[in-house]
């Protein structure tokens, strides 16, 4: 889901994108490839307003997903095929690059991204992640340009600042499972974490296990960008 300028939330659900939360739900606009076997599973807003969110099978078939944009004259578009696990999406400080994550390919990476047309190209590695840390899920963008991937598997979020480490948060989970910025100063950030597919011992070893948690990492995030529909 993401705020809509005209009230509610824009959201990603199993047949496409829908008005929800103010109102009786409205699906804006269907996806073609829908089925029971598909699901949406991460989606943003870029700054222009527009509203991007990627599919996935639920049994993570290689190649089966997609990333789609909708706009905000209620058309919906795929803009990348071939995708696995399609999730963190963010835009630079400077609205000409959009970064993405699908998850297996244990990268981030970049495309040109055109703020008008919403066009994308160009695309290349940002960021590669080592195995070991953690598969990479959600992400959220700070105010000097840190991108914060959550590590599934990893139990920690790490900042990556121009393609580089610069800090890593620890939880006490093993699965987080995205972030992003909120409180009165956007100076707190919230991760999620999930208890799928945790055995009864480990649960009992991650008791915290699909909670949400709240630090303070010294850096402020941003504004979350608005669906931009009348």
């Amino acid at each position: 889901v993401a705020p809509r300028a005209a009230g509610g939330f824009v959201a990603a659900l199993q047949d496409g994108f829908w008005v929800v939360g103010d109102g009786p739900a409205a699906r804006i606009a269907a996806i073609p490839e829908a089925g029971p076997g598909l699901r949406f599973n991460d989606g943003k807003c870029d700054p222009a307003g527009r509203f991007w969110a990627g599919t996935m099978t639920y049994d993570a078939a290689l190649g089966a997903g997609a990333l789609y944009r909708l706009d905000p004259d209620g058309q919906a578009r795929m803009v990348l095929d071939e995708v696995t696990i399609s999730n963190g999406l963010a835009w630079s400080l400077d609205g000409g690059t959009m970064y993405f994550i699908d998850t297996p390919t244990q990268r981030v990476d970049a495309f040109s991204f055109d703020g008008v047309t919403g066009e994308i190209g160009d695309r290349r590695p940002e960021i590669h992640l080592p195995p070991e840390a953690g598969a990479p899920d959600g992400m959220t963008i700070d105010a000097e340009g840190g991108l914060w991937i959550a590590l599934w598997g990893g139990a920690a979020v790490h900042r990556y600042l121009d393609g580089r480490l610069d800090q890593v948060i620890e939880l006490p989970v093993s699965q987080p499972t995205s972030c992003c910025f909120g409180g009165a100063s956007l100076d707190e950030l919230y991760v999620t974490s999930a208890r799928e597919g945790l055995s009864a011992p480990r649960l009992r070893a991650e008791p915290l296990a699909g909670a949400l948690f709240r630090v303070r990492p010294g850096v402020r995030g941003l504004a979350p960008a608005v669906f931009a529909d009348a």
